[in-house]
Formats: C-alpha cells, sequence, structure tokens
C-alpha cells in the first residue's frame, strides 16, 4: 500500500452522482411536506371555522 504525497491528494476530484434512487427520494421527500402543509392548513381551517368532527 502506498501513501499519497499532498500533491497526489491536490489532484484528486470528486463529483455527486445523481441516481434515479436519489431523485425518487427528493420527490416522495417534497410530498411528505406538502402533505403534512395541506394536513395543518385543513386543520387551522376547520378550527377558525368551528366545524370540527365530533366523536
Amino acid at each position: 500500500m502506498t501513501e499519497l504525497t499532498s500533491q497526489k491528494l491536490n489532484e484528486v476530484h470528486g463529483g455527486i452522482n445523481i441516481t434515479g434512487t436519489f431523485i425518487s427520494s427528493l420527490v416522495r421527500g417534497i410530498d411528505v411536506i406538502m402533505d403534512l402543509g395541506r394536513s395543518l392548513g385543513s386543520a387551522f381551517r376547520r378550527a377558525k371555522d368551528r366545524t370540527l368532527c365530533s366523536y
């Protein structure tokens, strides 16, 4: 096993790999946030209008 010099370490380039799995996870996360916003908005509207369901 060889050791890398600082010059060789400076030449190392990295990157990002955007895959279908990453995009799918991102879209699912956005969907969850949107659903949470809709639920909270509906709850606030029902509370304001006093149209809560009685159990």
